[in-house]
């Protein structure tokens, strides 16, 4: 007899091929899960409630787990390495070698396998399979990989049968977009692990996101992405960008950088954005 089977779904573009493609082959599908960091753009709890009416017509379990604690805590108040010289409040933005959101999701996935005696299939795609072996596990299964889908083919698919991931807000004739069309991957909207490209388009394109980001700067004293990168200097660098560019001139040359520079030093003499 197979093992009671849950499919991971984060509703990204990949994790949400999973489920269609076990109910269209016929497989053995008990139960979806969702990880709700309670950080998700409105895109991620939209497909969600889609992906929800598909599982309903199909007889299947579908559940939301949620964090011990909340994300806001964990980033502002959670008391941090106590009685050491550097004890603090908040382990302060999630991403890049402090990831402890993703450290949560993982211990509290495992831990609802685990008291299921669970198989859990995970998303990861057939071009990115790096990832399999930091993911590995041996409760784990890797369809994606099996059925030889790229993630260039896992959007594809999700486009088809109708998730789009339409956000509001963009400056587009219809006032959405896609975020598949501005992110690279549809992660927590204010992950750090996000490229300069990202934040530029959610600067752009999503304004109300972009407060979002700046609201958390204005809570820690840590920049989001490094030293003279945190929300408040990389608005003041789009800012100049499009000044620049609405002016003809260029915004790859040291003249650009300099005046950046200038510009970031004189906001910071200022005030600082958090105090």
């Amino acid at each position: 007899m197979s093992k009671y089977t849950i499919a991971s779904v984060s509703c990204g573009k990949d994790s949400l091929v999973i489920p269609y493609e076990y109910i269209r082959r016929g497989l053995r599908l008990d139960e979806v899960i969702m990880y709700d960091t309670g950080m998700e753009f409105q895109a991620i709890y939209d497909e969600w409630a889609a992906l929800v009416n598909l599982l309903d017509e199909n007889g299947i379990k579908h559940t939301v787990l949620h964090p011990e604690y909340s994300f806001c805590w964990q980033m502002f108040e959670r008391p941090v390495n106590v009685g050491k010289e550097n004890e603090h409040l908040g382990y302060s933005w999630c991403g890049g070698t402090c990831r402890w959101g993703t450290a949560d999701k993982r211990t509290i996935l495992g831990k609802y396998a685990e008291e299921r005696d669970a198989i859990v299939l995970v998303g990861i795609a057939a071009d990115e399979q790096e990832r399999q072996e930091k993911e590995f596990k041996p409760y784990k299964r890797f369809p994606l990989i099996e059925w030889d889908m790229t993630e260039a083919d896992c959007l594809a698919y999700c486009y088809q049968v109708g998730h789009e991931w339409r956000e509001h807000g963009a400056i587009t004739p219809d006032g959405t977009i896609r975020l598949y069309e501005i992110l690279d991957r549809v992660s927590c909207w204010c992950c750090t692990n996000k490229n300069l490209g990202e934040l530029r388009n959610i600067y752009h394109y999503l304004p109300e996101y972009w407060e979002r980001l700046k609201d958390l700067q204005r809570k820690t004293c840590r920049p989001m992405k490094g030293d003279g990168k945190s929300v408040f200097d990389l608005e003041t660098r789009f800012k100049l960008e499009d000044a620049r560019t609405a002016a003809g001139l260029s915004i790859k040359n040291k003249d650009f950088f300099s005046e950046l520079a200038g510009l970031v030093a004189k906001g910071k003499r200022m005030s600082k954005p958090w105090e």
